[in-house]
């Protein structure tokens, strides 16, 4: 991935730890240039001594040999190309593998980073890779290259991400890379046009922090944010940047309660290490935005570390009988860490003078996996202490059942860019994720982001056969398809019948992931495609106590072939399809149409009347319509039925005495009778009663008695009825 930045500019956040890293880079670009030639074979290069040194730390044993390849092959490879500072373009590589190194990343991850520009920008080829280092060095490598803009164009950089996102799959190295190449990307990022700061730090902003939160990176991602704020942001940067400065040029109330703390502590006999853990900048403008003016406790936390997990309870119990507890400040993410594996415990406590402290208690593995989230867990092909995986082919990676996996699979339904684009940004701007349950045991919780719906939560578990969902039984209570659900809830995904209820548009105001709407879309396209398919789509209308019909049963999908409508209010009706479903005497080759009015179905009396362009309605004798058309002369024709199992349409009322979720359960009803419905009105209610108008598709007309018992069974139904039109 071709970096274009250089050092740091006027945009640059002024820390010491950015000017330490600035200088850190200085000394590896001098190693670079002027100690580039082949060392023996067993000393490693002046520039990657730092590196290797990082890098021991956190794997003692760690073989070197490897990095010192892959740095004698990058340093040869990049040789002659400069960064837009000037300084060797080595240096950009250098400076992502040491950002991993940091991070405790192992070696096949940095020895892919070393490289991973290699490919993209020298004639070092991917076959070279693979036939020096393997494999796994390769498929990281290929999946942090960036696709040509040559080829792709504007698609370029949002197709290079959905290739990102593919590999990241199979392996979530490749994203830690391009996360620690973005963020080196952004510390230099100060001397590009403003134009192009812009740009670079909304897609970190849109894509890559987000990625950064859901992979548990918090280092990366709260320098990242700093760095955007900075960007896109300046004014309120500088704000929080003075406020900061003013705050450490004063003594800190927050050290005095945190050496109270570890006095308390140790007298308990818990072994811990007490320390105050800054906030970062955005940090600290969104606690100003929230609180309006900053305490003085509020620029810090205070962070508490253990040896094992009861160690972390055991201080939460010192802390809340020595201290004033604030009990809504607490939160065990140790029992149920967070969807990208943080764990800790959150609690605050109030000292002798009233100020407030927050305050974090974690295991050293839990503060190790909080900062460097997956990259700290290693190889996904092995479990955390170095075991080979599963022989199924699981892999030992927690990343991956749930928002990665929606990811993969909504994005191949999402076959053109900017699409996948739109939605990518969309999905990954919901900060949080719920965890709900299916009333089945053999089913598996869903991991569904924070705002889903019943809607969401029905393609994420059926995938396109959710086209027939109906709604949904949320702990125990019917709900509607637009429901939003709560973390912990249990769900029941209510399916009609297959090929009798399809979407309709409005399911796109109630679906909240791309894996309901890409696929709910492209059924829409498909549909709107076909002159003969256009399913009708019902608004819907305000009912305030009586629940809500499920924007499922709104639409019967396509109606079959040659349905049409006829002209005229009276006489609206529409075709019995290819096959009649009625013989009309002394009017061979009439198209025949069965009016809306009335809805005929077997074995209704019926007769039909000529309208216009050879077009014979067939009504019920004893609709309104039909007789008003008889009085005024019109010749009634004698109509007798093919068969009494043939599909139709009909209207039917429902009068019921008004309560809570009643059209939730209709349509239960409805649906678990193979009915499709068209269309659904319900009146305002009067005097605790109200009415609901259903115009329905069944399959097979002989099942009409049989539907309607089904819905006066319906607990507040008292009776149900055919419609009739109005004569005038």
């Amino acid at each position: 991935m071709t970096s274009e930045a250089t050092t740091p500019g006027r945009t640059a956040p002024a820390g010491r730890g950015h000017r330490r890293d600035v200088l850190r880079l200085r000394r590896l670009g001098r190693a670079a240039l002027f100690g580039a030639g082949h060392p023996p074979r067993d000393r490693l290069p002046d520039a990657i001594e730092h590196v290797a040194q990082v890098h021991r730390r956190h794997h003692a044993g760690a073989d070197l040999d490897t990095l010192r390849r892959a740095y004698v092959l990058a340093e040869a490879a990049h040789r002659g190309q400069y960064r837009k500072s000037g300084e060797p373009y080595i240096t950009h590589p250098l400076a992502v593998t040491l950002i991993l190194a940091e991070l405790g990343a192992e070696t096949t991850t940095l020895t892919a980073s070393l490289l991973h520009d290699t490919v993209e920008d020298t004639d070092v080829t991917l076959e070279q890779v693979r036939a020096d280092f393997g494999d796994e060095v390769a498929h990281l490598v290929d999946g942090v290259t960036k696709l040509e803009k040559v080829d792709y164009g504007a698609a370029a950089e949002p197709e290079t991400f959905r290739k990102m996102l593919v590999a990241t799959g199979s392996d979530v190295r490749v994203m830690s890379i391009k996360l620690a190449d973005r963020l080196h990307n952004m510390r230099t990022l100060g001397v590009m046009r403003p134009e192009k700061q812009a740009r670079i730090a909304r897609v970190t902003r849109d894509v890559l922090i987000p990625l950064a939160e859901r992979l548990g990176v918090q280092t990366v991602k709260s320098e990242l944010e700093d760095l955007v704020f900075a960007v896109l942001h300046p004014k309120e940067h500088g704000e929080a940047a003075e406020l900061v400065r003013r705050h450490r040029s004063r003594p800190d109330p927050l050290e005095r309660i945190a050496s109270r703390v570890d006095a308390v502590l140790r007298e308990a006999g818990i072994t811990a290490e007490v320390q105050l853990r800054p906030r970062h900048l955005l940090s600290v403008h969104r606690a100003r935005l929230k609180r309006g003016t900053l305490g003085p406790c509020d620029y810090s936390r205070i962070l508490i570390l253990v040896a094992e997990d009861a160690d972390c309870y055991a201080v939460l119990g010192e802390l809340h009988t020595c201290f004033t507890p604030v009990v809504s400040e607490f939160k065990d993410f140790i029992a149920a860490p967070k969807f990208n594996l943080y764990q800790s415990l959150h609690t605050a406590v109030a000292g002798e003078d009233g100020l407030v402290a927050e305050v974090l208690v974690r295991t050293h593995r839990m503060h190790r996996v909080a900062e460097a989230g997956v990259v700290a867990l290693g190889d996904p092909h092995r479990g955390g202490d170095g075991e080979s995986a599963p022989e199924d082919g699981e892999r030992a990676d927690p990343t991956r059942p749930g928002w990665l996996s929606r990811l993969l699979e909504w994005q191949r339904q999402a076959p053109d860019t900017d699409t996948f684009w739109t939605e990518l940004r969309d999905e990954l701007s919901r900060d949080r994720e719920i965890t709900v349950f299916s009333e089945a045991d053999d089913e598996p919780p869903l991991h569904l982001p924070g705002g889903a719906t019943c809607l969401d939560a029905a393609y994420a578990r059926h995938g396109q056969a959710a086209h027939a969902c109906i709604g949904a039984r949320v702990n125990g209570r019917l709900a509607t398809l637009r429901t939003v659900l709560r973390d912990g809830d249990t769900v029941r995904l209510l399916l009609a019948p297959e090929g009798t209820s399809w979407p309709s548009p409005e399911w796109l105001g109630y679906a909240r992931t791309p894996a309901a709407r890409v696929p709910i879309r492209r059924w829409l396209d498909a549909q709107r495609e076909r002159p003969e398919a256009q399913p009708s789509a019902v608004a819907e209308r305000p009912e305030p106590d009586h629940g809500a019909v499920p924007a499922a049963v709104r639409s019967g999908g396509p109606p079959k072939a040659g349905a049409a409508a006829a002209a005229g209010t009276d006489e609206a009706a529409e075709e019995s399809g290819t096959e009649p479903a009625v013989v009309v005497s002394g009017a061979p080759g009439a198209r025949l149409r069965l009016a809306r009015c009335c809805t005929p179905v077997p074995p209704d009396a019926v007769s039909g009347f000529a309208v216009r362009r050879g077009v014979v309605t067939v009504h019920r004798d004893d609709c309104p319509v039909a007789v008003g058309m008889s009085q005024d002369g019109r010749r009634r024709l004698p109509v007798t039925w093919r068969s009494r199992s043939v599909g139709c349409r009909v209207t039917l009322h429902a009068e019921a005495l008004g309560r809570p979720h009643l059209l939730a359960d209709l349509t239960e009803a409805l649906a678990a009778q193979g009915a499709a419905v068209v269309h659904a009105e319900v009146a305002p209610p009067r005097q605790q009663r109200v009415r609901h108008t259903y115009t329905l598709r069944l399959p097979d007309a002989s099942a009409l008695p049989r539907l309607m018992k089904a819905m006066r069974s319906v607990p507040g139904v008292y009776d149900v009825t055919r419609a009739a039109g109005t004569a005038g």
